[in-house]
């Protein structure tokens, strides 16, 4: 455990042990009576000992206060540098960036919160999305999609204005949501009906259905028409191919278990699983081989990759944000656990800036046989992570 100024305390001891002994050898050599010698030494002392303790608080509470405002940057140079307050109502599920319109969209219980991520300011609201749990965005269509867990929806609205364009209809409990720029769909992953409702971006028609065989958490497009799905309950990784909704492969990704957020390095096809039993399951996208598995902390459910500094992050619940670095395609070093806030457990990567977003609140202590105590009223803010 690290105390603030403990090694300052210990070096201004040791010149103020030199400082008196040579005060004591200096009053010899000037007042040689031994009676006024030790009567004034005793005097000498007495202020300055007051003097010495008024300093080593003044530098105790510095150490404290200056540790208590901001941590400092560790291994990552990453640390929080704001703290965006957001207020309302509700509890809140997975964040998403468009780094080019320069916004942050915040699931946000009956609405989507949308954020100027320059600004940090409140620029817009995307509302009647109930249980909102993911955006997607398709920029080159100008079209975003939210997915509306107790609608069983996705509520298409437009990127500039925000205004709803129109809905459709999702299996049972859809939860993520991603956009596959290949196929121009966007698909849900339905919890409770344990598949994949696929919509065509262009006019919200329903494509079709895929049966995934489990319950499906976090999902990543390739790029190449090909969409990676978590399933929670089987610890299982599902590619399908897109175009046809046929599923490709079904992997274990044993030893990790209650997979959760998953992201992906494009480049080299490594697929970073977040899993409930603290680590990172690092996975070959072509093969399903699960090829690392560096530890992470508690409480994940999300991971982003940053293709600009070869990082995978992964956001922790218990107030951690684990940033792992890529040496190499198959070789993966934790660098740190960047202290956030309890609770912010998803996030959203902004690849200009490099900056994460990340959402939390504050919680009441629970009641005896609750999981988890209320949210305190206006609590919700947005946490930026940055260098």
């Amino acid at each position: 455990m690290h105390v603030p100024g403990v090694g300052t305390i210990g070096v201004t001891f040791r010149l103020f042990s030199d400082f008196m002994r040579t005060l004591m050898e200096a009053m010899e050599q000037l007042n040689p009576n031994k009676k006024e010698r030790s009567n004034l030494m005793r005097k000498t002392i007495t202020l300055l000992v007051s003097f010495g303790m008024l300093a080593l608080a003044a530098m105790l509470l510095t150490g404290t206060f200056s540790g208590a405002a901001g941590q400092a940057p560790g291994a990552s140079g990453y640390h929080v540098i704001k703290t965006v307050p957001v207020g309302g109502e509700g509890f809140w599920d997975y964040l998403s960036v468009d780094s080019v319109g320069r916004r942050l969209y915040i699931s946000h219980g009956t609405h989507v919160q949308v954020m100027d991520i320059d600004s940090y300011a409140l620029v817009g609201d995307i509302p009647d999305t109930q249980g909102v749990h993911g955006i997607a965005l398709a920029p080159e269509l100008g079209r975003g999609f939210t997915s509306n867990g107790r609608a069983n929806t996705v509520t298409i609205f437009d990127l500039k204005t925000l205004k709803t364009i129109g809905t459709a209809s999702t299996g049972t409990n859809p939860d993520c949501i991603v956009y596959d720029g290949v196929t121009k769909r966007v698909f849900t992953m339905n919890g409770r009906s344990s598949n994949s409702t696929a919509i065509n971006a262009a006019d919200g028609t329903v494509a079709g259905t895929v049966d995934l065989g489990g319950r499906p958490e976090f999902a990543a497009a390739d790029g190449k028409g090909n969409i990676y799905v978590n399933l929670e309950d089987k610890s299982q990784l599902v590619q399908f191919d897109a175009q046809n909704l046929k599923v490709l492969n079904t992997w274990p990704l044993a030893p990790c278990e209650e997979p959760s957020g998953l992201a992906m390095d494009l480049k080299n096809r490594r697929l970073f699983a977040g899993c409930h039993n603290q680590m990172m399951a690092v996975v070959d996208a072509d093969s399903g081989k699960v090829v690392a598995t560096p530890p992470i902390g508690r409480g994940v459910d999300a991971n982003r990759f940053d293709p600009g500094t070869d990082y995978a992050f992964s956001s922790n619940g218990e107030g951690t944000l684990t940033v792992v670095h890529e040496d190499s395609p198959d070789k993966f070093t934790v660098v740190e656990n960047v202290p956030t806030k309890p609770s912010a457990r998803t996030m959203a990567l902004d690849e200009k800036t490099h900056n994460i977003f990340l959402a939390a609140a504050d919680f009441e202590p629970p009641a005896p046989g609750e999981r988890r105590g209320r949210m305190k009223p206006g609590s919700f803010v947005i946490l930026v992570v940055g260098k």
